[in-house]
């Protein structure tokens, strides 16, 4: 890896692929909405995505907007694995 590279290459697309895969999309919401792990898992492959963004440097001395917000992502995946997040409804259904 070369030293202006901070991220083995392909590691952005391989982030971003993951969480394409891992997405929960609205055709699949009503039988996935309510396993924890794949919620989560979700969640933390949004966040590797925020962490790899090249506006994210990797050496900067201050917190950036993708790396704060790939911390919210965690948070909200650990809430999923840790049982203190429920499915919240479908988003189609009661408005």
């Amino acid at each position: 890896m070369a030293a202006s590279q901070q991220w083995p290459e392909g590691s952005r697309e391989a982030a971003e692929a993951l969480h394409r895969l891992l997405t929960i999309d609205n055709r699949q919401w009503h039988a996935l909405k309510s396993q924890p792990q794949r919620r989560a898992a979700e969640q933390v492959a949004a966040a590797l995505v925020q962490l790899l963004d090249p506006a994210n440097p990797a050496n900067a001395p201050v917190a950036t907007e993708q790396r704060q917000h790939a911390i919210e992502l965690l948070e909200h995946g650990l809430g999923w694995l840790r049982g203190e997040l429920k499915d919240p409804g479908c988003p189609s259904h009661g408005h």
